[in-house]
């Protein structure tokens, strides 16, 4: 039988945007928690968004089944819808742009693959505990970054 997944829950978090943001991730394996979090001076919420994934993932110490619950739409559409014709048009959108926030989704996408992902999406600030406290974790941060 396959091992159950870690789970993955995910927020960011920013106070103005772009303005002093944070992150937060919360891993759970087998009744095992672990909080994560951190915050950057000058940025934007979707690059919290972005940060928070690519962090947690970072924390797994070898591949493993991931699923990852996140509120944010642009995460979770980015990864299993935008980003393949991104990379076949040499990082740029439909409109010819250059993707915003490349350097993250390159390396989500490079973190992503060494694991077997499934995402979930869950609606922000309604209710959701594990979503709650990952937003916590990143609301921390901004306070810790901006003190």
């Amino acid at each position: 039988m396959a091992d159950e997944p870690v789970m993955l829950y995910t927020d960011g978090a920013c106070k103005g945007n772009p303005g002093p943001g944070g992150w937060g991730a919360l891993l759970r394996y087998k009744g095992v928690e672990k909080e994560l979090w951190g915050g950057e001076p000058q940025t934007t919420n979707n690059r919290m968004e972005l940060t928070a994934v690519i962090e947690g993932l970072k924390a797994l110490k070898r591949p493993s089944r991931v699923r990852i619950i996140t509120d944010s739409q642009y995460v979770k559409n980015g990864m299993q819808q935008w980003i393949h014709n991104w990379k076949r048009n040499g990082w740029r959108t439909a409109s010819k742009k250059p993707v915003k926030n490349a350097d993250l989704w390159r390396e989500l996408d490079r973190l992503v693959n060494l694991h077997q992902v499934e995402w979930e999406w869950v609606r922000g600030h309604s209710g959701h505990p594990e979503n709650e406290r990952a937003d916590a974790l990143a609301n921390r941060a901004i306070e810790e970054t901006s003190g």
